[in-house]
């Protein structure tokens, strides 16, 4: 219904909308300038001589008041030419902006001013200067009635269609405002029109103006019509033709315009014109809907029904017309509907009825005609309700009474098991409760949660209702599926009534539910310290706690985890704190995890219930059970320095203030990390030990140096905290501050270091630097910093350079930084394994920090000390392609190196499968030699990227020359290096020799010299080769392995007989 009246009401305000997306220039100006300038007073009076005067004594003529208006602002308001003209002359700014960018030529086409128009122009006013609503002198004057000044305006423009910011032209605000003359003088110019007034729609059809264009919500000149009432510029449309059926923004019609608006007449011409009376908009609303909601729509309805409307048309939320009209309370328009055939106990998408909806807004005379007409008041709707609870429950009691007296059980429930009497209660209205109790409602009866009347009564704090419900002889002490009796609903309401009257009536304070809470915890919840006194005045907290000063976990499982105290703590509820601290002797009472209230106070910076705690007695060094925090390190790492220093101040120790978590860190270390300044000071003033170190060996500085609070670290750096000191891995400030790449804190480092004179206090237990941290993390800023250090410009540290570091991760800026720094020697340091930077960046596929290492001067074919790996071997091993690629082509590196396995690059890209790599360097090798080159394993680069199912590099490597009956050290060729194991590859074997009239055991030379077997031969060893065999002679194969000897016999192999030959020749070749 709510988003129904949204739209409609979009609708409805469609000539407000316009009058308000139409701003314009008001005439009055504040005659508060009249007390400012004394050549505004002068201005104002017209006296020309008198502001002669003025301007022979030296008065500022550009002079501005508080909304920064001149005096040609006023002149030009007045309409006064002369005077315009002697301000002007005499230096005035006449394109002067005020604080809403008015010039005075926008003040001037207010007043109607032609004389004072001509004037501005004469003196080079700005005709296109706009005001913050983008409004040029042309829309004012169109606003204005200023026809005469738009007439002087409109030869001096380059475009008259220039729109404000609601995206409107001058012609808008002149046909908005409907003035015939100056719509005229626009229409011959081709300017099209959008809005109202038959005498400027005519006009404009006559210039060739557009009847169907739309503005910015898609509104037509036919919906403005019809909103308005124009029924002779409706008619006018009608006759040319324009689409009536077209819908603006929001999908409303003319029709829909014309029916929300109660225009009667203009509806009639348009179902006469053939407008469809049941199209419905984006909210599924058809016209009927919107007439049977409207305030004016009683004629529109009744025409719109005699042309055959649908009465039963939904909406998208199954509304139909009955419903629209039982939500307004339209009484003759529900009577209208049903008698033309609406469904009486229809439903929308919640399932109500259009009695649902009445009796919910509590329309006694609609009831009345939907009672009348049949309407079925036992019928369910939102959530099972019936139309009496809703009536109830809105607290519309002669609706409640009408629908009463229609046979309705009284104790019906509905799907939660919630009566009439329920609703009565929650919604509050005594005359509505008093009813259904003297109609025999009972009073007693539970919903499906086990609550009573009475329970939604004391939640939402119905005094009144409680009163006759207790009255009545309700139980104060129900019990709901939760445990709760009223009074816990009671106590965390708002009304103290409701508490003292329970109490009165014998309700139980100490009832738990079954969280083990009671009143006095949910009163302490929510704040209510009334409601609390009540309680504490019927029965002692103390005995309602069962504390006597111990913990009230000890002995039951209908005990609460959590105190009064805590939760009045956390959420802060000082009074009632104090109520329950004067009441109960225990305040350092703690939760299952330790935590006491003090501590919750402190975390949630609640001051002035630390400050009661701390009145009371509370600890501040009790600590929890799991971290070991006290108050002060929740106060500190939360960052509430009024919470810490009342803690501080509280301590009995000097030492209180270094006390240690699980982990060994102070409350120093915690406000430091979070980057609290003023806790830290607060801490610092008090004695915190700077040096302090936890479990790790870090201190409050370490923690510093990796948050980047640069004002916390100035602080601990003023106390003396060591730069130097390192943690259990060797690491200092200044390796952390460097890694993090917070430029300040490490500048402020440094600066605090002075001199950094032994090299154990920068390196770590890796051997990193924090120049190595910086680099590898690429923090330029801080890589510059430590550069213009002296002592990280030596070789120090792990001989994994920061260069390796930062190449390693892509830095390519840091690197170069370096580079120019340190020289272009270190682009061919090593480390421990003979790896130089370019193995780095290779590894990596870095191909920006290749080619920096490359320019200056980093040796492409240096291999390393641990397996004589080359950058190139080291990015082919790995798939880095764009490595590979630079390292082929730019720095020519050399192919035909091998490492310890004398695997050459070509080989160890092939053994990992990464084609494009090897297909790279291939392009690369002309020399069949080293095409066939093997290694340890006497594999070829054939044998390995067969083994791997490289395809493409297999024929690429056919077509270089590689040889097809190469060996292996297992005497494998590379065909059988394509089995997955030995044996599978050994009986490859035993089956190609089966087929080959041959033993693979006997020389190649020695197969006889059958043409057949020739062919056949030539076929097998060209199978993924274009091109006809090179005639390479080879050795001739070893045997194959011993513990597969049995199955070779050689003079089974070495007959052929025709029946072998015959078999041969039926072999599937591609088989083969």
């Amino acid at each position: 219904v709510n988003r129904f009246c949204l739209v409609s009401h979009l609708a409805k305000s469609f000539r407000g909308k316009l009058s308000s997306t139409f701003p314009s220039l008001s005439p009055v100006f504040s005659l508060s300038i009249l007390s400012i300038p004394s050549l505004l007073k002068a201005i104002f009076s017209v006296d020309p001589n008198e502001v002669r005067s003025l301007i022979f004594k030296k008065e500022d003529v550009n002079v501005q008041d508080s909304e920064k208006r001149t005096p040609l602002h006023a002149a030009a308001y007045l309409g006064d030419a002369d005077i315009i003209e002697l301000l002007i002359l005499s230096g005035a700014r006449v394109n002067a902006k005020d604080n809403k960018w008015l010039t005075p030529l926008h003040r001037a086409v207010a007043s109607c001013s032609e004389d004072a128009v001509c004037m501005l122009i004469k003196h080079s006013a700005d005709v296109n200067a706009r005001d913050k609503n983008w409004q040029t002198p042309l829309h004012v004057a169109a606003n204005n009635k200023a026809i005469r000044v738009a007439e002087a305006l409109v030869p001096l423009l380059s475009n008259v269609n220039v729109s404000d910011r609601g995206g409107r032209t001058a012609l808008h605000h002149a046909a908005f405002s409907g003035h015939l003359e100056v719509t005229h003088t626009h229409s011959q110019r081709g300017i099209r029109m959008s809005k109202r007034h038959m005498e400027v729609v005519r006009l404009l059809v006559s210039s060739g103006a557009e009847m169907d264009c739309k503005d910015k919500n898609s509104y037509t000149p036919l919906h403005a019509a019809a909103s308005s009432g124009m029924t002779t510029t409706v008619q006018y449309l009608l006759g040319l033709g324009v689409q009536i059926n077209q819908g603006n923004i929001y999908g409303n019609s003319a029709l829909h315009m014309a029916s929300y608006n109660g225009q009667d007449v203009v509806v009639n011409e348009l179902i006469e014109a053939g407008a469809s009376i049941n199209q419905v908009n984006e909210r599924g609303l058809s016209a009927l809907h919107f007439s049977a909601c409207s305030r004016q729509g009683a004629l529109c309805l009744e025409l719109l029904l005699g042309n055959g409307a649908n009465v039963n048309i939904r909406s998208k939320d199954g509304k139909t017309p009955l419903h629209m009209a039982a939500v307004h309370g339209r009484f003759s328009r529900s009577q209208a509907v049903i008698q033309n055939g609406a469904e009486v106990d229809c439903e929308d998408k919640n399932g109500n009825s259009p009695l649902h909806i009445a009796a919910r807004y509590g329309h006694q005379l609609l009831i009345n005609t939907l009672l009348t007409h049949g309407a079925n008041t036992a019928k369910r709707g939102v959530h099972g309700m019936f139309p009496l609870h809703l009536a109830a429950l809105s607290g519309f009691s002669d609706c409640c009474r009408k629908l009463l007296s229609s046979d309705f059980h009284i104790d019906t429930p509905d799907h939660f098991g919630r009566t009439c009497l329920h609703a009565a209660a929650a919604g509050g209205n005594l005359e509505c409760l008093n009813l259904l109790l003297n109609t025999g409602a009972d009073f007693n009866r539970k919903d499906r949660f086990g609550r009573t009347p009475l329970h939604y009564a004391c939640c939402n704090s119905k005094s009144q209702c409680v009163f006759a419900l207790v009255g009545s002889g309700a139980g104060v002490n129900e019990l709901d599926e939760r445990g709760c009796s009223p009074l816990h609903y009671a106590a965390a309401g708002t009304e103290g009534k409701c508490v003292e009257y329970l109490l009165r009536s014998d309700a139980n304070p100490g009832i738990r539910d079954r969280q083990g809470y009671n009143p006095v915890h949910y009163a302490s919840a929510y704040g209510h310290t009334l409601c609390l006194e009540l309680i504490s005045r019927e029965t002692p907290l103390d005995v309602l706690m069962e504390t006597s000063g111990t913990d009230i976990l000890s002995d039951s499982d209908n005990h609460a985890l959590i105190s009064p105290l805590h939760l009045a703590a956390y959420h802060g509820h000082c009074g009632v704190l104090e109520v329950l601290a004067a009441g109960l002797l225990e305040v350092d009472i703690r939760t299952p995890e330790g935590r006491t209230p003090l501590s919750l106070a402190c975390s949630r910076g609640h001051q002035e219930c630390v400050s009661l705690l701390l009145h009371h007695g509370a600890h501040t060094h009790t600590k929890d059970y799991t971290l070991k925090r006290t108050a002060l390190h929740v106060a500190a790492m939360n960052g509430h320095s009024d919470c810490l220093r009342l803690l501080i101040n509280n301590t009995d120790t000097h030492n209180s203030v270094d006390v240690q978590d699980a982990n060994g860190q102070t409350p120093l270390m915690l406000a430091v990390l979070s980057g609290h300044t003023e806790s830290v000071y607060s801490l610092l003033s008090r004695g915190a030990d700077v040096e302090a170190k936890d479990h790790w060996g870090r201190t409050a500085l370490h923690r510093g140096a990796v948050s980047g609070h640069e004002e916390c670290v100035e602080a601990l750096l003023q106390r003396g905290a060591s730069v130097c000191v390192c943690d259990r891995a060797g690491r200092s400030p200044l390796h952390l501050a460097a890694a993090c790449g917070h430029t300040g804190v490490l500048g402020a480092l440094l600066q605090a270091a002075n001199a950094l004179h032994t090299h154990t206090l920068l390196i770590d237990n890796h051997g990193y630097t924090p120049l190595h941290w910086a680099c590898y993390n690429g923090y330029d800023g801080c890589v510059e910093l430590l550069l213009e250090q002296e002592v990280f410009k030596k070789t120090q540290g792990n001989h994994f350079s920061p260069l390796h570091c930062a190449v390693m991760n892509d830095n390519e800026g840091v690197a170069e930084m370096l580079i120019n720094s340190l020289g272009s020697a270190i682009v061919n340091t090593t480390d421990t394994k003979g790896r130089s930077p370019l193995h780095a960046a290779a590894f990596s596929d870095h191909v920006e920090c290749v080619s920096l290492l490359l320019s200056h001067g980093a040796q492409a074919n240096t291999s390393d000390t641990h397996t004589r790996t080359t950058p190139l071997m080291m990015a082919a091993h790995n798939g880095q392609t764009n490595a590979v690629e630079v390292l082929v082509s730019s720095a020519k590196a050399d192919l035909t190196l091998q490492d310890t396995n004398k695997n050459t690059a070509l080989h160890l890209a092939c053994s990992k499968g990464h084609e494009t790599s090897a297909l790279l360097i291939l392009e690369k090798i002309s020399d069949r030699n080293f095409i066939n080159c093997t290694n340890t394993s006497l594999q070829t680069p054939l044998h390995v990227a067969a083994r791997n199912g490289l395809t493409v590099v297999v024929q690429e490597l056919l077509g270089k020359g590689a040889s097809v009956l190469a060996v292996d050290e297992n005497g494998y060729t590379p065909a059988l290096s394509c089995a997955p194991n030995r044996d599978v590859a050994d009986c490859l074997a035993l089956i190609l020799n089966s087929m080959l009239p041959a033993s693979p055991l006997v020389s190649i030379t020695t197969l006889p010299a059958s043409p057949r077997v020739t062919m056949a031969t030539l076929q097998s060893v060209n199978h993924y080769s274009n091109h006809q065999s090179k005639g390479v002679a080879f050795e001739s194969p070893p045997p194959l392995r011993t513990d597969h000897t049995s199955y070779c016999r050689q003079d089974r192999l070495l007959c052929v007989s025709p029946d072998d030959d015959n078999e041969f020749n039926d072999s599937d070749s591609e088989t083969y």
